[in-house]
């Protein structure tokens, strides 16, 4: 990805942990700097999420601006996953709200998908939340992606000024998000 404004490319690389899972992803050369760059990495993300096997529940990530060990030269930050949205492990309401990160992201697997076309089998979805501050005028933005197992993209959605009550993606990151 890049950006007409600052040449330096996003760079993006998922990684697995142990258990041959989707951890998270690793940000090089910048960060995205705009809703149009992070619906193209979600677009990517989504597009892993319909593997299966990779994202075996919905799932948030968010962005932390640490880097990871190991010799990964131009290395900005990370896209780790902070647990499935329920049960076990799952982020608590609030728990973001202390260090907003700059970005949050739902991955639903197929399984947990409902897919906007008929024809779409095997889509995943997802969702980005890029938290504002709506009473200094920083507005909340927010990207939707469905794609298929084969890299079909069948949903692609941007907003800016979103309402995160008016959509289930973006009110559970909001939760997560609120104080």
């Amino acid at each position: 990805m890049s950006d007409s404004l600052n040449p330096l490319n996003v760079e993006i690389a998922p990684y697995q942990g142990g258990d041959d899972l989707l951890s998270g992803f690793v940000v090089s050369g910048r960060w995205p700097s705009s809703t149009r760059e992070w619906a193209q990495f979600l677009l990517l993300a989504v597009r892993l999420a319909a593997v299966p096997g990779l994202v075996p529940t919905t799932t948030v990530f968010r962005a932390v601006e640490e880097t990871p060990e190991g010799p990964l030269p131009g290395a900005v930050g990370l896209v780790t996953s902070a647990g499935p949205v329920l049960g076990d492990g799952a982020p608590g309401p609030g728990q973001f709200g202390r260090h907003t990160p700059p970005a949050l992201l739902l991955l639903h697997p197929p399984s947990e998908s409902r897919p906007s076309i008929p024809e779409a089998t095997g889509a995943a979805s997802g969702c980005v939340l890029l938290p504002g501050v709506p009473h200094l005028g920083l507005e909340h933005r927010a990207s939707w992606v469905e794609a298929e197992r084969d890299g079909t993209i069948t949903r692609l959605v941007s907003m800016v000024g979103v309402d995160p009550t008016q959509d289930p993606d973006t009110a559970v990151l909001a939760m997560l998000l609120a104080a």
